[in-house]
């Protein structure tokens, strides 16, 4: 009998194989790669999915976080006002959701492997470019392409989703906050020390180096099965499966790796079927509003920060103070780098991120996707206006915790449930144009937290709050739950026809 093939195949050879689907011999038993995922089981092979995948957040969240920490020195470097300032944050969140539609199709039609390794490669040349910038526009310009590049992190996800059994996808994927949480500490971290002393440029360098290295792992993690068997080669998807089990030390099911039937992938026209027409709407309101309130929390923190104000001080939000101490307090342009105090209450209103972490995942396994992020947008409206309390800093410091760890849950949850409602044939697109629509609430919020506040503290916690309490009623009333259910492969309907 001849031995079974040895199958230390790299990944870019297992895309390459392609085989014409046909029909098993009548009686011969089959699987679907549902069925293989959940029969071979959690094992080692997702522990390095997860830590690698996972650290696509540190990076994504480095290159994110960096403008609140050098908004400061660039706006005293090229004398910018607010408005300056806010555009700055919009043009990155437009590259991303230029890019983020386009890189969702590709990934439907060529694989969610070769498109996040060209998203790094493309994220981190022009990050290494923008430290160069000899001029405010053509840092906006470089930071947008930035954007663009960062739109593509979220196959990670999508490669992570796939790959995870049902049981494990509400505990494991919320956990992936912690590596997003490691990248905003390490970006505030690094600020702290590198932006008083070798300035912002070398520390735009330095927060280039995580994708640089995990550009060079990802050889170590496949295509998705998921997606080969979509697209009918179904030689490549098993050959990784078994890859898999033989990692796991599990057994693959019994029979032939069952190839559904074939469809076209990434139509944008997919997701407005009629049976996703409610679902899809819902979902873009839903990512518009938890970005708009994420950033707009990171922001105004940073503006609070950089302003000095606390309640009771004399001089109000968009007024300058009357004291002639310094050219710079009268100059319309104020600027104040951020001191020691600051980075310390960035610090620590950044890890409330993880604070709710344990308290999200049961909600999510437990309470279900819908009702667990309507609860929590909920407390995310009632948190901004509680903003508005005149209290100590130390009173703030908590308030904004509370917030950070609130938004951080919308999109734990929000995440999670995109990436299950939609089948493999439309899944990345579906993520894609749900990260655009979420860079619209991003892109506007730069303005309300950076312009708005200045002139309106409480208009502007209304606003964001209103926001949130409309995103828990879409939430509240999503048509389909899935927790505990199984991935979908096609829009068509088991017995129906393709």
């Amino acid at each position: 009998m001849a031995a079974a093939p040895k199958e230390a195949v790299n990944t870019i050879a297992l895309e390459e194989i392609h085989t014409e689907g046909q029909e098993p011999p009548k009686g011969q038993k089959t699987f679907t790669v549902e069925e293989a995922v959940e029969t071979i089981g959690f094992g080692r092979f997702h522990i390095a999915l997860f830590l690698i995948m996972g650290s696509t957040g540190v990076a994504e969240a480095m290159e994110i976080m960096l403008i609140a920490v050098v908004s400061p020195l660039i706006r005293c470097e090229w004398q910018l006002h607010d408005w300056q300032v806010a555009l700055v944050t919009t043009m990155v969140f437009f590259g991303y959701m230029v890019f983020s539609i386009a890189l969702g199709l590709l990934a439907d039609r060529y694989g969610r492997w070769k498109i996040l390794l060209l998203s790094f490669l493309w994220g981190a040349y022009f990050s290494l470019l923008t430290s160069f910038a000899p001029s405010y526009i053509w840092f906006v310009f470089l930071r947008t392409m930035v954007g663009g590049g960062v739109s593509g992190h979220a196959q990670g996800l999508i490669i992570k989703t796939e790959f995870l059994p049902t049981k494990y996808r509400g505990y494991m994927l919320p956990l992936s906050q912690v590596f997003w949480l490691a990248g905003s500490l390490l970006i505030i971290g690094l600020a702290s020390v590198v932006n008083p002393t070798i300035g912002w440029r070398w520390l735009i360098r330095i927060a280039s180096i995580p994708g640089i290295i995990l550009i060079l792992v990802f050889k170590f993690i496949p295509e998705s099965a998921r997606y080969n068997v979509s697209t009918g080669n179904t030689a490549a998807a098993l050959a990784t499966l078994r890859r898999i089990a033989e990692i796991n030390r599990a057994t693959m099911p019994e029979g032939v790796l069952q190839e559904p039937p074939k469809e076209r992938r990434g139509r944008f026209k997919d997701l407005i079927h009629p049976k996703y027409l409610r679902t899809t709407l819902q979902i873009w309101i839903i990512w518009l509003g938890i970005a708009f309130a994420y950033y707009g929390v990171i922001l105004a923190s940073a503006e609070l920060l950089e302003r000095d104000l606390s309640c009771g001080s004399t001089a109000p939000l968009g007024e300058e103070d009357p004291s002639p101490a310094s050219e710079e307090s009268r100059s319309p342009c104020h600027c104040r780098p951020f001191g020691p105090s600051a980075y310390q209450t960035m610090i620590i209103s950044t890890a409330g991120e993880i604070a709710l972490n344990p308290v999200n995942i049961l909600g999510i396994n437990f309470l279900g996707r819908r009702l667990s992020l309507c609860i929590t947008m909920g407390c995310t409206a009632l948190f901004f206006l509680l903003l508005n309390i005149c209290t100590s800093s130390a009173g703030m410091t908590g308030f904004l915790f509370m917030l950070r760890a609130l938004v951080s849950a919308n999109f734990n949850t929000i995440y999670i449930y995109t990436a299950e409602v939609y089948p493999t044939t439309m899944r990345a697109l579906g993520m894609g144009t749900s990260g655009s629509l979420c860079r619209v609430g991003a892109m506007v919020a730069p303005f309300i937290s950076q312009v708005l506040m200045s002139a309106s503290f409480l208009g502007a916690l209304c606003l964001f709050s209103s926001v949130c309490v409309v995103c828990a009623i879409s939430a509240f009333t999503l048509p389909i739950e899935t927790k505990g259910r199984a991935l979908q492969v096609c829009i068509a309907t088991p017995g129906a026809p393709a």
